[in-house]
């Protein structure tokens, strides 16, 4: 990373904490006390959906940047969640994993410390069956390797708020996504604006504990008049290895990643804006083997995306969106030590020399369009919204005979919708009826696949009760369904296992799509004034039950079944390939509520989940993604007139069903915030408190457990500046 001329590697934990501890004194000293408030609420409202919402307002009450229809989460008729910056803020995330800290039936797997995450909604994941959405832009990036699939990468520095909508109730926001949306939203301008400037920026300044790690940050917005601003942001972390919980090094771990933002947003005319953005990262890391490094990676993300609103003067028949994009991910893999691995074409055993290398590039176009007409017809009123989409992935890989790369098969996904939804409002009952028109096409030189389905959705609100306490009060039902187009990889992966023993992988072109079959009931309540005047409680809760059917998952084979298609081969009797089971049955509940009042707030969240596979024999088996079950409890004090916010978090984890090495465990985190001025913000944190030694289940194998780090202190302090 030869942008950056300092690197803090080689300091001592204790040396680095005290110079940033030395340089927040400074600066503090520095900086006048007397205008003192609180600066981390001045985001721009208009973005956040605060401008309207009751003086006890909670984050439920925060429009949701991935609804179609301007509703908060409260106000939804599904399982949706919003994560704000004051939360990110709050949490001082390193990975993606840290900002969805407490969503329920959100999960993230990702491989140690690494910003390459994959996200679990409701026990599924991978290979597109969690749409995630970086500014508009899907993440498509796929590696076939061991554990998670498909990754993404983005620096939490660089995001504003995190959207969640879980289950296919969010099909109108791309095909395959059959276990929800995750939705990041990336900063604009006008977060770091106020109103009477014309230029603005900030420093961060972060030292972690645990891994020696330092992040920076520097961000600068620029208004060049009243409809034009821009803003730019760099972010360089370098971390060594971690210790878990138990003292021991986690080798591996150790990364440094370089990433940034840049973004414009025009506004034409007084009912349109044009936003064009980039996101982009340059990450590296050692791969181990043995408790050895093996392979160099060398990783870079670009993101482009072009955003286009456009509305008539009262939003009624026009709220027009055209977003377009383009993701290309390029991983190099580069051997730092001479491997015994098997030749993917015959399976007899080769030495892959030192400075071998593979290369995973894949890029990703999208074009969305969609507009919101609202009406009334006898005394109903319309939300009518209807649009298309197209994404097209590109996956091109290569290298050395024996390398990685020869096991993700290189090819073209074509994958396009057209939908319509219309929620219709009368007095106390609320209806939402769409339906969606999905077609795929798959190719490479040899295969050619293709196919297509309409998915319906049907969801009833009622809200019967008109007295103070009840007033409130939400209950809806909800069937929806949803439909995912195999993979490339899942398709097309031929060869021989590279490395440990050698059998053959089988393509299966005759994949059929996974058809997803939600079934939903849920609750929403809201009410303000409860214990105090401004206070507010919100909660959301639901069971469903959703059974998806095709469900496809790679399988053992045997040749000396004379039906598996099998062949006797080098190596061991056995092949693998990716098969359609009857379907995978999962269902489970989820809670989230949340009390604020002036002087704090309470927080508890909740999500089990259950799930199974059934054959087309009528076997059942665990299902390999079901995580833990969680309950989070969250807790925060406010004083000095909301300039200093202290609390805590701990969430329980239960072991899935079936998991052979996961366990219970209980972690507790404690957090402390403070605007020392209007331009000064010191913030404190410790993750794992108590030195929990813990692994995610999602993150080992079935014999091995990644372990997680043990206790973390975390300390920044971020100077603001303006004119």
């Amino acid at each position: 990373m030869g942008l950056l001329v300092w690197n803090q590697r080689g300091w001592s934990a204790a040396n680095g904490a005290a110079a940033l501890l030395a340089s927040v004194a400074a600066i503090a000293l520095l900086t006048p006390l007397a205008n003192a408030q609180q600066a981390t609420q001045q985001t721009d409202q208009s973005k956040t959906g605060q401008e309207n919402a009751p003086a006890g307002a909670t984050l439920l009450d925060k429009i949701l940047v991935i609804s179609r229809t301007g509703e908060t989460a409260i106000e939804s008729l599904a399982s949706a969640s919003h994560v704000d910056q004051e939360q990110l803020d709050r949490r001082m995330a390193t990975t993606p994993n840290e900002m969805l800290l407490g969503v329920p039936g959100v999960t993230t797997q990702a491989d140690a410390r690494h910003v390459s995450s994959s996200i679990n909604i409701r026990g599924l994941q991978d290979f597109g069956r969690v749409a995630v959405i970086v500014d508009g832009a899907r993440q498509d990036f796929q590696r076939s390797d061991h554990g998670t699939q498909s990754t993404f990468y983005i620096d939490p520095e660089v995001v504003k708020s995190v959207d969640v909508i879980r289950g296919p109730v969010a099909n109108t926001y791309g095909s395959g996504a059959i276990g929800g949306v995750v939705f990041f939203d990336t900063k604009d301008a006008e977060d770091f604006l106020k109103p009477n400037e014309t230029w603005a920026g900030s420093v961060t300044g972060r030292y972690e504990s645990n891994g020696k790690g330092w992040t920076t940050s520097a961000s600068g917005a620029y208004r060049f008049n009243e409809n034009w601003d821009a803003l730019g942001n760099i972010v360089y972390r370098n971390y060594d290895d971690y210790k878990d919980g138990g003292g021991d090094v986690v080798k591996g771990t150790g990364f440094d990643v370089l990433s940034g933002l840049l973004k414009t947003t025009i506004r034409p005319t007084d009912n349109s804006e044009l936003k064009l953005g980039w996101v982009g990262s340059s990450d590296g890391w050692d791969e181990i083997s043995g408790g050895a490094p093996v392979n160099d990676v060398d990783l870079k993300s670009n993101t482009f995306t072009a955003r286009y609103n456009i509305t008539d003067e009262d939003k009624s028949w026009l709220d027009l969106h055209i977003n377009t994009s383009y993701n290309k991910t390029n991983l190099d893999l580069t051997s730092l030590v001479a491997q015994r691995r098997f030749d993917p074409v015959t399976g007899l055993p080769i030495v892959l020399p030192a400075g071998s290398q593979s290369t995973f590039d894949v890029g990703t176009t999208g074009i969305d369009i969609w507009n919101t007409s609202r009406f009334e017809t006898g005394g109903i009123a319309h939300e009518l919204t209807y649009g298309g989409d197209w994404v097209g992935d590109n996956v091109k890989t290569g290298g050395a005979a024996g390398g990685d790369s020869f096991y993700t098969p290189s090819g073209k996904r074509n994958v396009s919708g057209g939908y319509v939804q219309d929620k219709l409002t009368w007095e106390w009952l609320e209806v939402i009826a769409g339906l969606r028109y999905d077609n795929y096409s798959l190719k490479d030189d040899t295969h050619n696949t293709s196919g297509d389905r309409l998915s319906p959705r049907v969801t009833v609100g009622v809200s019967p009760f008109e007295s103070a306490g009840l007033a409130g009060l939400q209950f809806y039902g909800t069937y929806a369904e949803g439909y995912r187009s195999p993979s490339l990889t899942e398709t097309l992966i031929s060869g021989n296992h590279p490395a440990g023993v050698s059998f053959p992988f089988l393509p299966n072109p005759n994949l059929r799509p996974e058809t997803g079959k939600t079934t939903e009931f849920g609750i929403n309540y809201k009410q303000n004034d409860i214990l105090e005047s401004g206070d507010a409680l919100r909660i959301k809760a639901a069971y469903f039950n959703n059974d998806v059917d095709d469900y496809i998952e790679g399988v053992t084979l045997s040749p000396f079944n004379p039906t598996s298609g099998c062949p006797f081969g080098p190596g061991i009797p056995i092949c693998f390939q990716y098969q359609n089971f009857a379907k995978a049955k999962i269902n489970g509940f989820e809670l989230e509520g949340v009390y604020d009042a002036g002087w704090g707030y309470a927080g508890l969240s909740a999500s089990i989940t259950n799930g199974h596979t059934i054959s087309y024999k009528s076997v059942e088996a665990d299902l390999a993604t079901i995580p833990s079950s969680q309950v989070t409890a969250q807790l925060g004090l406010r004083f000095l007139e909301d300039k200093l916010t202290v609390g805590g978090e701990v969430q329980y984890n239960g072991k899935p069903k079936g998991n052979a090495v996961a366990k219970n465990y209980t972690l507790v985190n404690a957090f402390a915030s403070y605007q020392a001025t209007d331009n000064l913000k010191v913030d404190f944190r410790a993750d794992n408190l108590f030195d929990v030694k813990y692994a995610n289940p999602l993150n080992g194998s079935t014999t091995v457990a990644v372990h997680e780090p043990g206790i973390t202190l975390k300390l920044a302090a971020t100077m603001r500046f303006g004119g």
